[in-house]
């Protein structure tokens, strides 16, 4: 059986025939990357997190997309101006997703929004806006399918497991990162000015958080190794083995 990796929606605003309406979104590159990989990928509407449970009971492991920018209170933070798209709902949501996820050690890849909102939901923080505190710019929105700076990757973590590497090139569509990894959690990989790019939970090769989009990067088999990781400790998960 293939197994079923739940997506979780990025809910929008988007102009229909009718007017505006809120759609709960995944883009199709997500998809693609999780059916490629061997799984059956299925969107997790943004509901309210009494409904994280029962969605649990039906997947085999979660996939955690980009989008807005976590609450700041969540973090212990004041939002400053570059702060932007905050969707308490989605927050709420997939904090209860991650946890929950973590407590079954159930399979998790999350990517960009979805590393951030796991390292809060862990009791992390973050960096508001990367620019102040580097001087350097990650939201290379411009070049979304290429590779813009290089990541130095911890020889003996799951993520260098999966990519087949230590060093490797990545897109970068963010301006938020992580500030604090959160406790339980290590940092194992960095961009040139430090930025952390990945954190995984030591003992658990089933959790991994990278801050690019490896999604997009559907042409790069390292990165599509990602989702491949994710589908393989999914499908032990299927059959009873995790």
């Amino acid at each position: 059986m293939k197994p079923i990796i739940g997506i979780s929606a990025h809910p929008r605003i988007v102009p229909i025939a009718t007017g505006p309406v809120l759609l709960h979104t995944a883009s199709r590159f997500y998809v693609d990357s999780v059916e490629r990989a061997g799984g059956l990928p299925v969107i997790l509407p943004v509901l309210d997190p009494d409904a994280v449970d029962h969605y649990l009971q039906a997947v085999h492991g979660i996939l955690l997309t980009g989008g807005g920018d976590v609450a700041p209170s969540r973090y212990g933070a004041h939002p400053i101006a570059e702060t932007h798209g905050v969707d308490p709902l989605r927050d709420a949501f997939e904090i209860r997703l991650i946890q929950a996820a973590i407590e079954l050690d159930m399979p998790l890849l999350a990517t960009c929004r979805g590393m951030q909102i796991l390292n809060v939901a862990m009791g992390g923080s973050l960096v508001q806006h990367v620019p102040h505190a580097t001087g350097q710019d990650h939201d290379r929105i411009d070049r979304w399918h290429d590779a813009v700076h290089r990541v130095k990757i911890e020889p003996d973590s799951h993520l260098a497991d999966a990519l087949g590497a230590t060093e490797v090139d990545v897109n970068s569509i963010h301006h938020q990162a992580v500030d604090q990894a959160a406790p339980g959690t290590r940092a194992v990989a960095w961009a040139e000015d430090d930025t952390v790019e990945a954190i995984e939970v030591p003992g658990s090769p089933h959790i991994v958080a990278v801050q690019w989009h490896p999604e997009l990067l559907e042409d790069w088999p390292e990165h599509q190794g990602l989702f491949r990781q994710l589908v393989e400790h999914a499908t032990a998960r299927a059959r009873g083995g995790l």
